[in-house]
């Protein structure tokens, strides 16, 4: 069974960055830790909320799975998907959602076993407020090196903050 390996939550981690107490995100949603929303129960974050960094892996590990890796696995069923391309999807589907990524060309591609225009597919999530974001950039091209199993750009981006 596939699931989210280190390099993928290593580029979680490097892209939400860590914040032990609530606060206000680009989308004006109040956020956490490793960039939750919400806890395991469902509660939501809100104003004033702190926790441990220990705390913040732990909650983002088990959002990530319960909430975003299974259903990822599901949508792309039993099409051949790599570790590394698995890793990528779960990467975007956390930060557009789960809705967002089941109607992505990321997602069709993917299943039409297009696996290079998949890749250039990140792209297309690159607005935030409506806005084209430069954040947004570098993490759907982090995603898409991952997604298309280039692991030396990838790790240089995560890592050396390349095209940071």
């Amino acid at each position: 069974m596939l699931r989210v390996g280190p390099r993928a939550m290593a580029g979680l981690i490097h892209f939400e960055g860590l914040r032990l107490r609530a606060y206000k995100c680009p989308a004006d949603v109040w956020t956490i830790g490793y960039g939750n929303t919400y806890y395991e129960d469902g509660t939501k974050v809100k104003a004033g909320d702190v926790i441990t960094k220990e705390r913040a892996l732990e909650l983002k590990a088990n959002i990530l799975e319960k909430e975003f890796a299974r259903h990822v696995r599901k949508s792309v069923g039993p099409i051949h998907t790599t570790p590394a391309q698995f890793g990528a999807m779960v990467m975007l589907a956390y930060n557009i959602g789960i809705g967002g990524f089941r109607r992505s060309q990321v997602l069709r591609n993917h299943l039409d076993g297009n696996w290079n225009r998949a890749a250039k597919s990140f792209r297309g999530w690159i607005r935030a407020g409506g806005k084209i974001s430069r954040g947004l950039i570098r993490r759907r091209d982090a995603e898409a090196a991952l997604y298309r199993g280039d692991i030396e750009t990838y790790d240089k981006m995560i890592r050396y903050g390349k095209f940071r």
